[in-house]
């Protein structure tokens, strides 16, 4: 694991494009493609549009990436909590992303078959082999959930790498969300957090007891790949160790 701390929101975002372009460029040589899955939520949208921006826009050969979701709110794909709805409006229609490139969680089935379908479309990506992405992109709640792995909700015990429906009690909603071992199957794992209301939220899960129920973004833990973490100093402000 690998901490990248730096002074302001602008510098951590810019450098995690950097990460960004590094890991597009090293998946295109070695497996001729990029699969990347994005994470939703506030946080990451100014970093979908810098990716989109004129500065970093023409650094990737964007027809060989290829993009899913870690997670997404089990709302119609126009609501304005879907996470494909903003990124589709930040990130893939200024870049005119090929829809074939894309692949959205299918909020019209249920969410059981919506998770069924999106599985199967992942290993259909993969031909049938391991599903490893080149690189999971996470952020991380307040109360240190990540994806859609929130407190005390049956996810967090699913032994298998997978795509699965949850139930929010406090929001009332569902969401589909990989599993843990499903992320942690990636190559490259990458955390975006920024701001002194996370600050809590990283020390539980950097350095807080182990206890998954309460702090789910501990479940990260790659099994032959790599995890970095990029945050400002106020997310971190609060590390023991930096």
């Amino acid at each position: 694991m690998k901490l990248n701390i730096s002074d302001s929101v602008d510098e951590v975002l810019q450098k995690l494009a950097a990460y960004f372009i590094d890991a597009a460029h090293q998946s295109i040589a070695d497996r001729g493609r990029f699969s990347v899955s994005l994470s939703g939520g506030s946080s990451p949208e100014k970093f979908y549009a810098l990716l989109a921006s004129p500065s970093f826009s023409d650094k990737v050969d964007w027809s060989k990436v290829y993009f899913f979701f870690g997670d997404e709110r089990y709302v119609p794909a126009t609501d304005a909590a879907s996470n494909f709805r903003m990124v589709n409006n930040v990130f893939f229609q200024p870049l005119k992303i090929d829809p074939a490139q894309i692949f959205p969680v299918s909020t019209t089935l249920s969410p059981g078959d919506a998770a069924i379908q999106y599985m199967d479309d992942i290993n259909r990506y993969f031909e049938g082999g391991e599903p490893r992405f080149d690189l999971v992109l996470l952020g991380l709640g307040d109360n240190s959930h990540t994806a859609s792995l929130f407190p005390h909700t049956d996810i967090l015990f699913e032994k298998e790498a997978t795509v699965k429906p949850v139930f929010i009690p406090e929001q009332q909603v569902y969401r589909i969300s990989f599993t843990a071992l499903l992320i942690n199957m990636a190559h490259r794992i990458a955390f975006l957090v920024y701001g002194t209301g996370k600050a809590q939220a990283v020390v539980n899960t950097l350095e807080g007891l182990q206890d998954i129920e309460n702090f789910p973004a501990q479940l990260i833990k790659p099994t032959d790949g790599v995890v970095d973490w990029f945050l400002d100093k106020a997310a971190a402000g609060n590390l023991k160790v930096r």
